[in-house]
């Protein structure tokens, strides 16, 4: 290399540091330059500072409004795949539910609504995938808040990565009427219990920058004639019983949105009902976001906005032209729409949805598996365990029999808006058949039969349809173990005649039981069902509606890789002639707006109607088995503090996870003399291991509400506090003294 163009590392760094400072200092003005920008930003949108409160930021927001994007953000734009609910702007819905245009000038994004009780709904039919988690009533009987709040993550972001940014999931409605057809969409019959749960799912989901919703308040107990059915019901039961499950859900969930009901309460509408809307959720719980009718359950214009409704869906045949025609007129002040924007603006701040649009990206369905494989496991409830067949010994059990539920390709699942579509479709749909329709009955391609094959290979597992009672009967005679899959469908805008099993169902599982008597019954509902053939059969397992990987979940529960935890969230009623309501009202034949449903039992829901009534149900709320056996000793309340402590002791040979329940009675010379849930605890036990656990005694659900005075009160006097393992099984008594 000649000198002259060879340069020296002295001339080599100079030139470096020359070339660093230039792009230093382009750096800077870049920097100084987006700060700028920033700056001149807060400047123009100072509701874009995401380190203002929500109300600050909503407020900011609503004095740049116009009258006219007020009242946008205050209705729906129609609903995708549905011809009935059309409008401009339906194709904007993203297949979803529906759409609420944003205020672009302003940097407020419109919402983009999807159903998700359970999954995200319509996903199949959209070209997507979505997970389907176990029913919510299957998940309310692990009773674990933390798989609660996973089961509400996976759902969040599975609508965020399909660029969803708003949920209609949350249904917390007490199982007050088990034949009710949503109540697998539902977390079972205790205020506590279901609130605490549906809660910790939305508060979760919410997290994930989705607008959260609790629904469907309230009252809304039954589906038979859901449009107009009037739920008369005194202040004090609603109080104590449906409202206060949504009153717990709400505090810990803290969602941007609630949506009111279909039916009548005490003879007004859901969503124009100024007792739960304005003087309840608004007035006393401090609900600072928006209340969003059901779809097409708002009934008027001036009537509705005055009782604190917000938001119409899905379409604007009411706070459209006619809510601008009453402002107009007079007949709607305008302090009640900048409220009703208000609280829009306010959801939307609150979660995230504005500083964090939903980019649509590849669903993570390895993730999603896991946390429903998990979820139902916990789930899963074991009624029935007669000589200890389960867990499946391979080497007692070299054949067994699997019959009937379609077990062989897959496991059946839920209806209506909670739908959640199976990749592929239905599992059990004839080659050739169309698209899915609102009340088909959907079965997901989860086979227990292929999953007991895999985790007992050696085992001659077989199939028998058990459409042919006769067929099924020798297989199971041939057999060493037999396991008769019973199934009982429900869906929204349903209900069910009775609580038996469908399809002659009962006639299979009493013939193949008689042919074996170690019949195994492995049972996937949406609620409660009745069991003529109980004594019969040696075991029975409810699976619930199991999700996405339930078959997996399932066979690990079987085979015993899992022990069994769960516990009944609703109690199993021995028949319907138990029930609060024996037979649902008849709809009438003319006047619909004459339907009504009393519910006299009030704030004796459940478990609590059984005590009161001196009715042993099949399956007590809180009850299920396990694989080991566990004792409780030593209880002692702390008074001042209002705690339950006592020790609960492994006393079997497996490792295993007991749900701890504690209850509590008024003082004597009270009017309401049944039990009710105050606290719990899931406590993991080692073979032989004790421990001593503290478990809070909730003051919420010792308190009654007294119409007179419109307030709660906490009686003085010596509340008995009793623990156990279930509702109906509370062996260790104490007292809480309240002065």
């Amino acid at each position: 290399m000649s000198d002259s163009v060879h340069l020296d590392s002295t001339e080599m760094n100079n030139r470096n540091r020359g070339s660093f400072f230039l792009l230093s200092l382009l750096a800077v003005i870049t920097i100084i330059s987006g700060a700028s920008s920033l700056v001149a930003q807060d400047t123009d949108r100072p509701w874009m500072n995401s380190k203002l409160s929500p109300e600050e930021r909503a407020e900011l927001v609503l004095k740049q409004m116009t009258l006219d994007e007020k009242l946008v953000i205050l209705h729906g734009n129609g609903m995708a795949n549905n011809s009935k609910w059309t409008m401009p702007l339906t194709p904007l819905t993203n297949g979803g539910a529906g759409y609420v245009e944003g205020i672009k000038r302003l940097g407020i994004p419109p919402l983009v609504i999807s159903d998700a009780a359970y999954g995200v709904r319509d996903s199949g039919v959209n070209g997507r995938y979505a997970t389907a988690m176990p029913s919510n009533l299957g998940a309310a009987s692990g009773w674990d808040p933390e798989s609660a709040c996973a089961y509400g993550e996976v759902i969040g972001r599975e609508l965020r990565a399909q660029g969803f940014n708003m949920t209609l999931g949350g249904g917390v409605n007490l199982a007050r009427e088990p034949r009710n057809g949503r109540t697998f969409e539902y977390a079972g019959e205790d205020p506590l219990l279901a609130g605490t749960l549906d809660g910790n799912m939305m508060k979760c989901e919410q997290a994930q920058h989705v607008v959260g919703d609790i629904k469907h308040y309230a009252l809304n107990d039954q589906e038979t004639g859901r449009n107009f059915v009037n739920s008369i019901i005194s202040k004090r039961a609603m109080q104590e019983s449906d409202l206060l499950a949504f009153h717990i859900a709400i505090s810990i969930a803290n969602p941007g949105a609630v949506m009111c009901s279909y039916n009548r309460i005490n003879g007004d509408f859901g969503c124009e009902n100024s007792y739960t809307l304005r003087d309840v959720l608004k007035r006393d719980w401090g609900f600072k976001g928006f209340v969003i009718s059901d779809w097409a359950a708002t009934h008027s214009t001036e009537k509705a906005s005055a009782a604190g409704l917000d938001q119409e869906q899905p379409m604007a045949d009411y706070f459209g032209p006619k809510l601008k025609e009453a402002v107009d007129a007079g007949k709607v002040p305008l302090s009640e729409i900048d409220d009703h924007a208000r609280r829009v603006l306010y959801a939307e701040f609150l979660a995230g949805v504005v500083d964090d649009l939903p980019r649509k990206s590849v669903v993570d369905a390895e993730n999603g598996l896991e946390v429903a494989q998990r979820a139902e496991e916990k789930s899963i409830v074991l009624l029935k365990n007669g000589q200890a067949i389960l867990p499946i010994d391979p080497s007692s059990a070299r054949s067994i029999a699997i019959i009937g539920g379609h077990a062989d390709v897959g496991m059946l699942s839920g209806g209506g808006s909670a739908q959640v579509d199976p990749p592929n479709g239905n599992a059990i749909r004839p080659p050739g058949k169309g698209e899915t329709h609102w009340q088909d009955h959907i079965w997901f391609p989860t086979s227990p039969l292929k999953a007991l094959r895999a985790k007992l290979p050696n085992t001659k597992i077989e199939f028998d349809s058990g459409a042919d009672l006769n067929s099924a009967a020798n297989l199971a005679k041939s057999s060493d173990l037999a396991i008769v899959f019973a199934y009982q469908w429900i869906s929204e805008d349903m209900d069910l005649p009775s609580l038996s099993l469908p399809d002659k169902q009962d006639a299979l599982i009493e013939q193949v039981a008689t042919a074996n008597p170690r019949t195994i019954v492995v049972l996937e509902t949406g609620t409660a069902v009745t069991m003529p053939w109980l004594d019969k059969v040696a075991a029975v397992v409810e699976a619930w509606y199991a999700g996405s990987a339930g078959h997996k979940a399932l066979a690990n529960i079987l085979v015993g890789e899992v022990n069994p935890t769960g516990k009944l969230a609703i109690t199993f009623p021995k028949s319907e002639t138990d029930l609060p309501h024996p037979v649902l009202p008849p709809l009438p034949t003319d006047q619909a707006l004459s339907y009504a449903v009393r519910y006299d039992e009030g704030p004796e829901v459940g478990y609590k109607w059984y005590e009161t009534q001196h009715k042993q149900p099949l399956f007590a709320f809180g009850f299920g088995l396990s694989y080991t056996t566990y004792t409780y000793s030593d209880l002692s309340v702390d008074s001042s503090v209002k705690t339950a402590r006592f020790t609960v002791k492994n006393t079997g040979t497996r490792a295993g996870t007991e749900i701890a329940e504690v209850y509590a009675r008024l003082p004597k010379g009270a009017d309401e003399s049944f039990k009710r849930l105050v606290g719990w605890k899931r406590v993991a036990l080692a073979p032989g291991e004790s421990q001593t656990v503290t478990v809070a005694i909730d003051p919420r659900v010792l308190q009654t509400f007294d119409e007179a005075s419109d307030r709660w009160n906490l009686a003085l006097g010596n509340y008995e506090v009793l623990v156990g393992a279930s509702s109906d099984n509370t062996p260790l008594t104490a007292s809480l003294s309240v002065r």
